[in-house]
């Protein structure tokens, strides 16, 4: 007798799979509820995805450095409008 995964679980692979290749996770879910999944069964295989990719992805160590630059705005000698239409 051939023992078969969980449906849970192939719905996890299929959505990790999809993910790394570009897709959104709601296209997935429509696309699976789409072809008969039902919404409960979707919904947890994502929520597990999440969890699992949370636990994959890399802890950072070290805080950024946040820099601030104060920018002076540009005074420009400018002709008041009259002038500009006169030519002077």
């Amino acid at each position: 007798m051939i023992k078969r995964k969980p449906l849970v679980d192939e719905l996890v692979e299929y959505v990790k799979n999809n993910l790394k290749k570009g897709y959104t996770k709601d296209s997935l879910r429509w696309a699976l509820v789409g072809q008969g999944y039902s919404k409960l069964e979707v919904e947890r295989a994502l929520k597990i995805v999440d969890q699992k990719l949370a636990e994959e992805a890399p802890v950072l160590k070290t805080k950024p450095d946040i820099k601030y630059e104060v920018v002076e705005p540009k005074e420009y000698a400018t002709k008041p409008w009259w002038k500009k239409i006169l030519g002077i």
